[in-house]
Parts: structure tokens; C-alpha cells; sequence
């Protein structure tokens, strides 16, 4: 018996249909309930997709994987796999510790040194908080000035997320396509200026650290590689106009061609060696080399549903429709099968 946690979560719908399809058992269960440990009775694996916005799931998700993990129960994203989930900070060193070929970043727990050591830096940098996604929370500081404010405000009063940088993002999406849809978006994301989500009001300030990366100059895109077990989907994002960054552009090219080996060997070395089960990476181009900007667990799905492919660990092309999302519990399935803990 597998047991999905199906509120609120994009993968969730595709673990469903994949066990309905396949004749699986499964039961839904609530993560948040206090009876979760009693709720996983007979069961053999938990999945459960939690996202970077969920404030409650960010109060004790962790502690909830690594205790199931305790009981003997298969979890997708296991501990290894969603530590550093929406952790930059963290990832600066999970990455370090294995010498991946990243982006160089510095990070700073006193204003002090950290003001030392911008007197010396190269500019531009990109100041990024510890969270955030689609390009939330990152900024180009192009000079020192700029960042001593950064840093000065970083161990005072702190940062909150922008309510105006969903807005931003709406327009933009409306002006690249201009729609019915794109236009009742933007209507949305003015109310949510205006009226708060809870998610923005439940926030905690951010505060007594500092983090920056090194700009890596002359890119006008990325590339995100998500590498699955032994598999890898990929996609070319492009850079919007005026902006250094590609993540929630939204202008994605999906052909097989314009993916280089050396970020997909990359790709499936690092995962292999932080023992993930699924973790997306961003590359930019660094001098002669393809570097890591930062990883992650989760993903939106409705990037990928082009993809005409995936790639296997020894770099082969299998042609065809893919489902993430199905490629993440088959692969939960199929370690119950090695241990004869579900039928074949």
C-alpha cells in the first residue's frame, strides 16, 4: 500500500492516475494530521509533494521525512533528496562538499566580515535570500555602495518577499501574450497587493545573514536538467529582455539539440553522489564551463509537458512522451519490487 498525500500538490495527480492505471493500492493521507504515524499503518511509502510557498509544511516537513524514514517507510523526497530544498544557503555547501562545478557563492553571519569582504569583491554580484523561485529574491548588485545597503539591511531589519513581484511577473506574461486569461491575472495579482495571501502574511522576516553569488556575464539563457532516477528531461530557458534572468521567463525551448552532454553528465554525477531521487539543476555558461546556479526537489510541471524525450545515465536519447511525475513513483515502485514488498 502506498500512501499519497493529494491536497495542494502538482504531483500528486500523477501519482494517482499512475496508480489507478497500474493497479497499484494506494490511500490518501493528510501530512498535516497530528495522526499521520497512525494514518501510514500498512503502508510501504509516503509521497508527498511539498512546496517551497507552504509556510506550515516549511514548520516540520523535514522532521516529519526523516521520522517516517525512522519507521522503515520508503519516502519520496526522501531526506537526502529535500534538505536543501529552497535552501540556498544549504546547497552552497551540500555542493561544495562534493567539489560540484558551481557557481561560486559566499555567504556571511556578521555584517562586519561580510562589509570586509565586499571591499575586495568583484562587481557585479547577485544578492539572493536563503528562498524563492522563479526568480524571486534575487537581485544584480552592480556596485559596492548598493551592497553595504543590502548588507546593512540584512542584519537590521531584515527582508520579506515582495507582494509586487508576483504583479511584475503578470504583466509581464499579459505584454509577451496578451490574453483574456494573462489580462484576469493580472486583476488577481493587484488584489493580492492589496489584500495580502496568508502565505505573505504569515512570513517571517529574513535576517542576520548574507548571501551572494558571482555573476556569471554573457548568457541569454540557462539550461534546467532534471535528472529522475536514471532519467533526465531538459529544456533551453531564454533570458527576458533587459533582465540576467532566465527562470520564470517562460521562454523555453525544449529541442534536443539545445541541451550540451556536459550539463546532463554533470547532472547525473552530482545527483548520484548526494543520493536524491530527483533533483533539477540550473546551469549557465562559466568560461569554458557549464556551471550550477542552484538545485531543487520540485519544479512546475507545465514546463516539461513538451519535452520530446528523455535521456538515460549513459547519455542515450529514449524518444517519447514524459510524465515526471509517473517517472517519480515508478521509481518508488520498483525499489518496493527489489525488496518483494509490492507484487510485480
Amino acid at each position: 500500500m502506498l500512501a499519497i498525500h493529494t491536497k495542494g500538490a502538482s504531483f500528486a495527480a500523477g501519482w494517482v492516475e499512475y496508480c489507478n492505471i497500474n493497479s497499484i493500492p494506494f490511500k490518501e493521507v493528510d501530512c498535516f494530521s497530528s495522526d499521520i504515524m497512525n494514518d501510514l499503518d500498512g503502508c510501504s511509502a509516503l509521497l508527498w509533494h511539498w512546496s517551497h510557498i507552504d509556510y506550515l509544511a516549511h514548520l516540520f516537513a523535514r522532521q516529519l521525512i526523516a521520522s517516517v524514514e525512522a519507521r522503515g517507510v520508503l519516502v519520496f523526497p526522501s531526506t537526502a533528496t529535500c534538505w536543501h530544498y529552497d535552501d540556498k544557503v544549504g546547497q552552497k555547501y551540500l555542493l561544495d562538499s562534493i567539489g560540484a562545478p558551481a557557481v561560486p557563492s559566499h555567504v556571511f553571519y556578521d555584517r562586519d566580515r561580510a562589509l570586509s569582504w565586499l571591499q575586495q569583491a568583484a562587481f557585479p554580484l547577485v544578492w539572493k535570500l536563503r528562498g524563492g523561485a522563479g526568480s524571486q529574491n534575487v537581485r544584480l548588485v552592480r556596485n559596492f555602495d548598493a551592497a553595504q545597503a543590502i548588507v546593512r539591511r540584512s542584519f537590521g531589519r531584515g527582508w520579506r518577499s515582495s507582494r509586487f513581484h508576483a504583479l511584475r511577473e503578470k504583466i509581464w506574461h499579459f505584454r509577451r501574450q496578451p490574453g483574456l486569461n494573462n489580462f484576469s491575472n493580472i486583476g488577481r495579482g493587484l488584489a493580492r497587493v492589496i489584500v495580502p495571501h496568508e502565505i505573505h502574511r504569515q512570513q517571517q522576516a529574513e535576517r542576520n545573514y548574507v548571501y551572494f553569488q558571482d555573476f556569471v556575464p554573457e548568457n541569454d539563457h540557462d539550461i534546467r536538467v532534471i535528472v529522475i532516477g536514471e532519467r533526465a528531461i531538459a529544456i533551453k530557458r531564454m533570458i527576458r529582455d533587459g533582465d540576467f534572468r532566465a527562470s520564470g521567463s517562460g521562454l523555453i525551448l525544449h529541442a534536443k539539440g539545445e541541451i550540451p552532454e556536459e550539463c546532463l553528465r554533470i547532472a547525473f554525477d552530482v545527483t548520484e553522489k548526494i543520493d536524491s531521487q530527483c533533483c533539477a539543476f540550473d546551469f549557465v555558461r562559466d568560461g569554458s564551463r557549464w556551471s550550477i546556479i542552484e538545485i531543487s526537489y520540485a519544479f512546475s510541471l507545465a514546463g516539461y509537458v513538451d519535452c520530446p524525450g528523455f535521456w538515460k545515465a549513459d547519455l542515450s536519447w529514449h524518444p517519447g512522451a514524459v510524465r515526471p511525475e509517473h517517472f517519480m513513483i515508478e521509481d518508488v515502485v520498483s525499489r518496493l519490487n527489489a525488496k518483494n514488498i509490492l507484487p510485480r
